[in-house]
């Protein structure tokens, strides 16, 4: 149903440039700078300009490219939802965080498609703001998201309650007591997640509202990638502030020590989020039930 300028459209940005979109699209290039000019004459605007680094989008251009974007999701939905009609397959795609792929998400979704013969789901792993935009333009059809916050626009279902903890290796000193406090958290050197992560947020946040602040703390790595940090850990270089749930596997098998820090408390929850029209329920409950199984 869709033209075929809004697929040459988004050959261009992804390319950025209209001689390898061509290639890609097994189209000529004066065939896709024809077929860009049509859409600008269409639209009334100019979606690109040039520099020396190659194409950019001019705002009019960006605004075009979102809702190229939207009706190429809608048009993917709209196809997958008949084929599921017709055959009884589904495809179910969903956006989770870095953090999620370390805890019980990944898992649950996985022991999820095992359970139902002929669905899929494809999992995209992305920021909590990208997730949104994904969501709104229909790129995937849920988001398992950290953070009390939901916007509006969508409905949501609460899946769990997390909270974050001091890591440590097990050799650690700290790991002999029963908490720890901030004034020893302050000795150690500490690997964090980036200051974008909703972990990092929730931490500094609630620091502040004990009138502390993160530059008070010995904080030597900064690190997105949640695995990582735990290996680090696990080599005695330095403590972390972690969900509990991204640690689960490590304190089951005894790999690692988790402590609550002294007068913090640092609680979020973990919600499915959807779009108003989302109607396959039965699968929202079906993954929080899962998810609740502790033997997973």
């Amino acid at each position: 149903m869709l033209g075929t300028k809004v697929e040459t459209l988004l050959a261009v940005v992804k390319y950025q440039n209209f001689t390898r979109a061509a290639q890609a699209l097994s189209m000529t290039q004066p065939a896709v700078s024809h077929q860009m000019r049509q859409l600008e004459e269409e639209v009334g605007a100019p979606l690109f300009v040039r520099n020396k680094a190659g194409l950019r989008l001019t705002p009019q251009g960006e605004i075009v490219v979102k809702y190229a974007r939207r009706l190429t999701a809608l048009n993917t939905k709209m196809h997958w939802e008949l084929q599921n009609t017709e055959n009884n397959l589904s495809v179910l795609r969903v956006g989770i965080t870095h953090t999620s792929e370390s805890n019980l998400t990944a898992a649950t979704l996985a022991k999820c498609s095992s359970l139902h013969s002929g669905l899929k789901i494809i999992l995209f792993t992305d920021t909590i703001n990208n997730l949104y935009d994904m969501l709104g333009n229909y790129e995937i059809d849920l988001a398992i998201l950290d953070g009390a916050f939901v916007d509006p626009h969508f409905s949501s279902m609460m899946l769990d309650t997390d909270y974050l903890m001091c890591v440590m290796s097990n050799s650690s000193p700290l790991a002999r007591k029963g908490a720890v406090t901030l004034n020893e958290l302050k000795k150690q050197k500490m690997i964090l997640r980036t200051p974008a992560s909703a972990t990092r947020t929730l931490f500094e946040s609630t620091l502040e509202s004990n009138n502390e602040s993160i530059e008070n703390f010995n904080v030597t790595l900064e690190v997105d990638n949640i695995a990582t940090i735990k290996d680090l850990i696990r080599k005695n270089l330095g403590v972390s502030i972690l969900p509990r749930s991204a640690c689960m596997d490590e304190l089951k098998k005894g790999k690692l020590t988790a402590l609550p820090i002294e007068n913090l408390s640092m609680v979020r929850e973990t919600k499915i989020i959807y779009n108003k029209d989302f109607s396959h329920m039965n699968i929202l409950n079906e993954i929080i039930k899962i998810y609740g199984n502790t033997d997973l």
